[in-house]
């Protein structure tokens, strides 16, 4: 028995869509929430910096928190950080989150599949590799968006989003190509679920929508079954900011989802 928590880490508070889910697999773990906040958004950031920072920031996390597994619940973070992430704390356990561009290709009924996703994640070639192992049967369109991640922190912590803002972001994943359309679009950032009633009320016509917190939790839950059983509701979930300090309004917000701040 032991209360070592899982670790979820996080640019912002996208990752808070995978908490949702592994809250329902996984109940009995204490949980930390990490928000890179200081750094957010990671989209545009060069990639040997952020893999820089990453690496750093992690060495002082693992330290503090001793974590029985780590989820790296943002796909930019883990299409560019994840294998060195292992190379580094061979120790630790990652779970990683790369775009579903697998089920996504199996599930297609047009062969048009988007995946929109952050800059970052659209341009790593971790991303195009999954395309060509898994999808090369397929027409598949990456779409980069500058502003979507933002956006959701904004209606999570809001409650409001300019609809028109997103119907501008989505517009690029809708194809029509030999009278066929666009089918499915790949969440590839774990911000983006949050929004997803918005995409579908200003999406030209309907999509599946496909993101991947659940496969995430399940994961998770399949290493935990290698673990030491959890004790159980003796240590209190926390969330952790990078920058310190923290708007009420997430404080709030985490609040919601459990989180005592830090």
């Amino acid at each position: 028995m032991d209360n070592r928590p899982i670790l979820f880490f996080d640019s912002g508070i996208g990752g808070l869509s995978v908490v949702k889910e592994a809250r329902i697999l996984l109940p009995d773990r204490p949980y930390v929430y990490v928000a890179d906040d200081a750094a957010f958004p990671y989209g545009a950031w060069d990639e040997a910096a952020l893999l820089e920072r990453m690496v750093g920031l992690f060495d002082e996390l693992l330290a503090r928190h001793r974590p029985v597994m780590t989820v790296i619940a943002c796909n930019t973070a883990s299409t560019l950080a994840i294998h060195r992430l292992r190379a580094v704390f061979p120790s630790e356990t990652f779970v990683g989150t790369v775009p579903a561009i697998k089920p996504a290709a199996e599930r297609t009924r047009s062969g048009l599949v988007s995946v929109l996703a952050t800059p970052g994640t659209v341009k790593r070639q971790y991303t195009r590799d999954l395309i060509r192992d898994y999808a090369a049967r397929c027409h598949v369109r990456l779409v980069g968006s500058e502003n979507l991640a933002r956006l959701a922190e904004e209606y999570m912590r809001e409650g409001f989003v300019d609809e028109d803002e997103v119907r501008a972001e989505i517009a690029p994943c809708f194809v029509e190509q030999d009278g066929r359309r666009t089918d499915i679009v790949v969440l590839a950032c774990t911000h983006y679920p949050f929004l997803v009633n918005r995409m579908r009320k200003t999406a030209p016509w309907p999509v599946d929508w496909i993101d991947t917190s659940e496969a995430i939790a399940r994961r998770a839950l399949a290493l935990a079954a290698d673990l030491p059983p959890a004790i159980g509701g003796t240590v209190a979930d926390i969330a952790h900011f990078t920058s310190g300090r923290p708007p009420e309004t997430l404080r709030r917000l985490l609040s919601g989802f459990g989180f005592a701040t830090l």
